[in-house]
């Protein structure tokens, strides 16, 4: 009798063996496009300083030494328009034409670059952009332009990268390469906000 108690004890334990090894264990099924965008949403209501980190030769867009700010300043669930304002050292003014429009979709995130004139109507060139290539991750993201990857022969689009707190850049790639970029100071809001970019009242 003892040695059937003894059985019957041992095929317990043995059978209680498999479900511990394959106890489920929590799975981030989150994707990194959504993760990305959410760390962009924590910024929301939020403007910070910036400045130009890479330019190409020639290229005159910007001085280098100018202020540049980042306004997180409409978010939505799956929307969100960021500002970018630009001093004009010469003018003592501002350039506050353009306007990041990152839309979150079900299956990635599309980038649209919403250019005004000082009178609030759309830019000669407004609206451009494209939709993320490949999975990215949670800090960074990528936006292919169809058109110019075509022309080139090879991956032209732009990069932006998140680091809640730290860090966000901006920037155009060619290939794996950075070809203009600009970095925004996370660890320092600004006080005063920008008024709303033109055409956004």
């Amino acid at each position: 009798m003892k040695t059937l108690l003894l059985m019957l004890g041992a095929a317990t334990l043995v059978g209680c063996q498999p479900a511990e090894l394959t106890a489920p264990h929590p799975v981030n099924q989150t994707p990194a496009f959504n993760q990305f965008f959410q760390a962009l949403a924590q910024h929301c209501g939020q403007a910070y300083p910036g400045g130009l980190t890479l330019e190409p030769e020639g290229d005159e867009m910007l001085t280098g030494t100018e202020l540049l700010i980042v306004h997180f300043r409409e978010c939505s669930d799956d929307q969100l328009k960021l500002p970018f304002h630009i001093e004009l050292e010469a003018s003592q003014s501002w350039d506050r034409s353009r306007t990041w429009i990152i839309s979150r979709h079900a299956d990635g995130l599309e980038l649209r670059h919403d250019h005004r004139k000082a009178d609030g109507s759309d830019d000669s060139t407004t609206m451009y952009g494209g939709f993320t290539v490949g999975d990215g991750s949670a800090i960074t993201q990528q936006f292919q332009s169809v058109a110019r990857t075509e022309e080139s022969g090879y991956f032209r689009g732009w990069r932006i990268e998140i680091e809640p707190g730290v860090r966000y850049t901006y920037g155009t790639v060619r290939g794996d390469n950075w070809s203009w970029r600009i970095d925004f100071d996370l660890t320092k809001p600004l006080a005063e906000l920008p008024p709303a970019p033109w055409g956004h009242d």
